[in-house]
């Protein structure tokens, strides 16, 4: 990547999003969050300038920089997507960890975070803007939607698909050729071995339906 990266947001996946960048030796020229009291303020000496929807600092983006949009609430990342290829014509660019391995025969999207250890196997299709948290395994021939978020060291067996939006939480194991309808959510250290319905919340081993 030659051009540096804008990041959009300065919580959450915003400081790893840092780390990915620089363990790529992808300079990141600041951060843009709607948060006024992080102004002026340094995440490992880089500065958060200003506002996300600043026409000052957007105009950049496309020419002169990339961005990256590092917000995990789904909605907000949408809109802050959306209004990037509206408004600059570009897609944020992927991050992805020194560390983290993706398989030659992978399919990426834009604009996903993919950090140390993870591992994206052989035939996967991951869509955009997703989350895949530290050690996250994605098995061969895996189909993961947009917007989709995979806590840390959770396990998605081979031929699993997982539909646009839903939450994969830390430490999850989800067995081979199941499907996670789109926003669902599944709770941290759950073991799901049935289909999970469109928005349906589930926890726990083998993870049942929460009323």
């Amino acid at each position: 990547m030659e051009k540096p990266v804008i990041i959009l947001g300065a919580k959450g996946i915003a400081h790893p999003a840092l780390e990915i960048f620089n363990s790529n030796q992808v300079i990141v020229y600041g951060f843009l969050d709607e948060d006024q009291s992080l102004y002026g303020t340094e995440i490992n000496n880089i500065p958060i300038l200003g506002n996300p929807e600043d026409e000052g600092f957007l105009k950049l983006i496309g020419k002169k920089t990339e961005a990256f949009v590092a917000v995990d609430d789904v909605k907000y990342r949408k809109f802050l997507v959306e209004m990037l290829i509206e408004n600059r014509k570009v897609q944020p660019v992927n991050a992805i960890h020194e560390r983290a391995y993706v398989s030659t025969d992978a399919a990426l999207g834009h604009g996903n975070f993919i950090n140390a250890n993870v591992t994206i196997g052989a035939g996967a299709k991951v869509g955009s803007h997703c989350i895949f948290h530290t050690a996250a395994l994605i098995d061969h021939k895996a189909v993961i939607g947009d917007f989709v978020q995979i806590g840390a060291g959770s396990i998605v067996n081979a031929e699993v698909t997982i539909e646009e939006g839903a939450f994969i939480g830390s430490g999850v194991t989800i067995v081979a050729g199941v499907t996670i309808g789109k926003g669902a959510r599944v709770g941290a250290g759950s073991v799901v071995i049935g289909s999970v319905g469109k928005n349906e919340t589930v926890f726990g081993n083998p993870a049942a339906k929460v009323k």
